[in-house]
């Protein structure tokens, strides 16, 4: 429990508004959205500037309480989450000023509580576009996003929120504040301090605001859903693809037909435009210059060509905003869709494309023999080899018991995708969920060299106590 007295003192630097000490009304910032990570904290705080923040940290450090650092809390690790009520949650949810976008640098400063649709939005009505695009858009907090250098939908072409940040402000484990609000594109003056915090996951500091990259608009984007023979085709078309458009693809999601079959069977509206004859789906977007006339279209020569040479088997490309929603609307609907099966036991991984599909036959054999019955439900960003592995438990059984056994069967999985060469933690991060992982799959000196970045920025474990590195 936190004295009376420091809840106090944070209530002076905050206000009666930016405080909660509420038992029950803690509960809404404890828990991720996926329910599995459940915590308590002493207190929240919301502070509404740099220097309330700063004020926050020092008289947590003085006090020896722990500060977990909150954005939007759409984290799916555990990462914004703790179960000790010594400890302070600092979320920043007013903190969303969006600064207007500077023409000449291409660039906008924001406040870490900017809501990710917000920025995207303040950018677009400046005649720029901020590419970062995820599910969780109308809630995530650009905060969080380059906390945990959030992924999503248009790594291929854009890179991962880490290429999208010039430069950063953020207030350290003392109290001190960085000023590295850089608009430059080419700083070589020695370490790079801002990459240091993209991806660290607020333990190193707290990242309070944020020089964003724009990129410029407004262009035009193609959209087509695609059938293809199977996941070898679907590399070969993804190839092919980018080659013809020189780099223009921004999204190349891949599906099953049983990943969308659960979409359209838990999700209203929701239906393969194929039906169910098709076994393997990628949707594919361009974004186009708009200096390209209106008739000169980029996807379809690629899909004719593709069909002809047996790479694609069936095709449709959006001719509306709202054909073009509609074909997204399948690809969104297959997490609502796992959700209506009674969840699964979920994989962020990423592998080398060549890799692809013997994980897949490897891993689908391997679950198989351990839980007869699994349902392997996979889809994701296979323009940047990032695959979302789900296995829901057999049809009509106790999804329940099967995942109670995830703790097994995450390690098989995430032996197949070491030995193959790839990452149990694509874009989804490590928070508290993935510490085991970080011990077996993690070297020892990769270890050793990001627990001396903590000990250096954060030598009293200040900033988000328990996450990330095992100690």
């Amino acid at each position: 429990m936190i004295d009376p007295a420091i809840i106090n003192a944070f209530r002076d630097i905050v206000g009666r508004a930016g405080l909660i000490d509420d038992a029950v009304a803690m509960k809404a910032y404890m828990e991720d959205i996926r329910g599995y990570a459940r915590g308590r904290v002493g207190l929240v705080v919301m502070p509404r500037s740099t220097e309330e923040v700063a004020d926050v940290v020092k008289l947590c450090a003085r006090s020896g309480l722990g500060i977990i650092p909150q954005g939007g809390n759409t984290g799916l690790c555990g990462g914004a989450i703790a179960d000790d009520p010594g400890v302070v949650a600092v979320n920043l949810k007013r903190m969303h000023r969006i600064f207007p976008p500077n023409s000449s640098t291409c660039t906008m400063i924001v406040e870490a509580g900017a809501v990710l649709e917000a920025v995207q939005t303040a950018a677009r009505e400046a005649g720029f576009a901020f590419p970062l695009s995820l599910g969780s858009q109308g809630s995530c907090q650009i905060g969080g996003n380059a906390a945990t250098n959030a992924g999503g939908h248009s790594v291929i072409r854009y890179g991962s929120t880490r290429a999208l940040v010039l430069g950063v402000e953020v207030v350290l484990a003392d109290g001190r504040v960085w000023n590295g609000l850089r608009v430059l594109p080419k700083d070589n003056t020695g370490y790079d301090l801002k990459d240091l915090f993209l991806g660290a996951e607020g333990t190193l500091g707290i990242i309070t605001r944020l020089v964003l990259r724009l990129v410029p608009g407004p262009h035009r984007t193609e959209t087509a859903l695609v059938a293809v023979p199977d996941l070898s085709a679907a590399i070969t078309l993804l190839g092919t693809t980018r080659a013809f458009t020189a780099g223009l693809v921004s999204a190349f999601e891949y599906m099953t037909a049983r990943a969308v079959a659960l979409g359209a069977k838990h999700v209203p509206g929701v239906r393969n435009p194929f039906g169910s004859e098709h076994e393997h789906l990628v949707l594919i977007e361009v974004d186009r210059p708009t200096a390209l006339p209106d008739v000169v279209m980029l996807l379809e020569p690629i899909l004719a060509e593709a069909m002809e040479n047996g790479l694609v088997a069936d095709a449709i490309i959006a001719a509306s905003e709202a054909q073009r929603a509609s074909l997204w609307r399948i690809r969104e609907a297959i997490v609502e869709g796992i959700r209506g099966e009674g969840g699964s036991i979920a994989h962020d991984i990423s592998l080398p494309l060549g890799s692809l599909e013997g994980f897949l036959a490897a891993a689908n054999k391997r679950v198989e023999e351990v839980a007869p019955g699994v349902r392997p439900v996979y889809f994701g960003h296979l323009g940047d080899g990032n695959i979302h592995y789900n296995l829901c438990g057999p049809a009509g059984g106790d999804s329940s018991a099967f995942k109670a056994r995830r703790e097994e069967i995450n390690m098989i999985v995430f032996d197949i995708t070491h030995n193959a060469g790839g990452s149990f933690s694509a874009e989804h991060g490590i928070g508290r969920l993935r510490i085991g992982e970080m011990a077996r799959y993690k070297n020892k000196v990769e270890l050793d060299l990001m627990r001396a970045v903590k000990d250096a920025f954060d030598p009293h474990d200040v900033m988000n106590p328990g996450a990330v590195l095992p100690r």
